[in-house]
């Protein structure tokens, strides 16, 4: 149970006190105009207030990400409690911060246009390649995921409500409303409310836990894990034999650092009214995150007499999909469990269309496409119809190319980040340290990974170590340099 409280405490000092250093290195102006009040256009740049704009981020980001990849994350042992309070503080809550303060200050623009103005049309093209692969495959995902997790609801059985198709056409078909029409016409009016939802069910599951959680991990079994002969190697694997490195990292990518995360910036960026609403906006909806994904993975440990081995079978049998409905069930009762499986649903759907939603911006910023209703249409249909069609794929392959897509993406935004603190001269080192590390994690996983290199990890993952040291080497190298021509 301790646990638990020194996680949830260090995210919430993180916010207290380490996000109010990182806002001073940003730039923010309170008294300069925003992107919505310069371009008002009734579609995307509309006013929204600031606790609304904070629950809409909120629930854009979270999606099945901090659930799923903590229930995964936890065969890992407690070292993913580690890598998500960790990584969210230091890591992804620095990401999703200066994703949207980049682009408030580009006029509410998307990551490729922002990096075409810090770097060049090269990697303008590539961050536009990168984003709308991983926004499409987010938006897949999301279909996927909700319509499995509703189709096996026990309620539903034997109705023509079990079957998959029928669920993946209903979000296809809501997923073209939401993409079509302006942003408060569903989004700023009904995903507050679904914020809150998420909230209050996360909080439901972690009283359950506190209450009636015999397995949950103690401290002394956390500091028995780090004492064990394979923790001391950070290269060993983990209790079921799975490298910690770096498979963790892009295993737990929601709740640690997201790339998507950037991708959903420039919604909120085109609706606040003030700089100031940044830091709340931004790093608060990842830190609320980060709470989620600690929850989640305490349960998945907590919720098996077992310990991994029956998580492991569980995941085996029927994915995270199945966990999240035992433990629902296992902590809430049969309606609380329904409400959870219910909530669990909607989150991944709203995080679904806003990926949508986001494609259509890339690809309105990147080529400058007027946004007429007939423009729209021609955008959303083709899309939506070859996601279609990728719903039947094996869910697991494009789950791999989604965690790769993130990852790499996550990492080029924290080099974005870095290039746009260098440009200001404040201290850089809280998204370049970040960046290294991301490089390192990236690298290892796409030499060993079946859909990259597929390297011997013996190979492999020391190549993304030996990239981590060069990295950093070249940094202090860069900041002297610049720090001299700056003297």
């Amino acid at each position: 149970m301790i646990i638990f409280f020194i996680c949830i405490s260090i995210l919430i000092l993180g916010y207290k006190f380490y996000s109010p250093f990182v806002e001073k290195q940003a730039g923010i102006d309170p008294n300069v105009a925003t992107p919505q009040t310069r371009f008002s256009e009734g579609v995307d740049y509309v006013p929204v207030h600031p606790v609304r704009a904070f629950l809409i981020q909120f629930l854009n980001i979270a999606g099945v990400g901090p659930i799923f990849g903590p229930i995964l994350g936890a065969l890992y042992g407690p070292v993913a409690l580690v890598w998500i309070v960790l990584g969210n503080v230091l890591g992804g809550a620095v990401h999703d911060y200066f994703s949207g303060v980049m682009s408030i200050k580009e006029d509410g623009k998307s990551l490729p246009e922002i990096a075409g103005h810090y770097f060049n049309i090269l990697f303008k093209g590539v961050m536009l390649i990168f984003t709308a692969m991983l926004l499409f495959f987010v938006g897949v995902v999301f279909i996927m995921s909700p319509a499995g997790l509703l189709s096996n609801l026990e309620v539903f059985q034997d109705t023509f409500l079990a079957n998959n198709t029928f669920w993946v056409l209903v979000i296809l078909g809501y997923y073209f409303l939401a993409t079509l029409l302006p942003i408060d016409k569903i989004i700023t009016k009904f995903y507050p409310i679904f914020g809150l939802l998420m909230i209050v069910m996360t909080t439901m599951i972690a009283i359950a836990l506190l209450i009636d959680a015999p397995h949950l991990p103690m401290a002394g079994d956390f500091l028995a894990y780090f004492e064990a002969d394979h923790a001391h190697d950070f290269l060993a694997p983990n209790p079921e034999g799975l490298p910690t490195w770096p498979l963790l990292f892009v295993t737990i990518t929601c709740g640690a650092i997201s790339g998507f995360h950037s991708t959903q910036a420039p919604i909120m960026a085109r609706c606040l009214t003030n700089e100031k609403y940044v830091r709340p906006v931004y790093y608060g909806a990842m830190m609320c995150e980060g709470i989620v994904a600690c929850v989640w993975a305490l349960a998945g440990i907590a919720a098996f007499p077992e310990g991994y081995a029956g998580l492991k079978a569980m995941l085996d049998v029927g994915g995270p999909g199945l966990v999240v409905n035992h433990i629902a069930n296992s902590y809430l009762g049969i309606f609380g469990g329904i409400m959870a499986i219910v909530a669990v649903a909607v989150f991944p759907i709203t995080s679904g269309d806003t990926a949508f939603r986001s494609l259509r911006l890339t690809i309105v910023d990147a080529f400058n496409i007027p946004q007429s209703i007939r423009n729209r249409l021609l955008l959303a249909i083709p899309i939506l119809a070859i996601a279609y069609f990728m719903t039947k794929l094996d869910f697991s392959v494009i789950w791999r190319y989604f965690a790769f897509s993130n990852m790499l993406l996550s990492t080029s935004v924290l080099w974005l980040a870095t290039k746009y603190l260098f440009d200001r001269g404040t201290f850089h080192w809280i998204a370049s340290i970040p960046a290294v590390i991301a490089t390192g994690v990236t690298i290892s996983y796409i030499m060993t990974a079946a859909i990259g290199f597929n390297l011997s990890p013996d190979l492999g993952r020391p190549i993304g170590a030996v990239v981590v040291l060069v990295g950093f080497i070249l940094l202090v190298f860069i900041h002297n340099k610049h720090k001299t021509q700056s003297a």
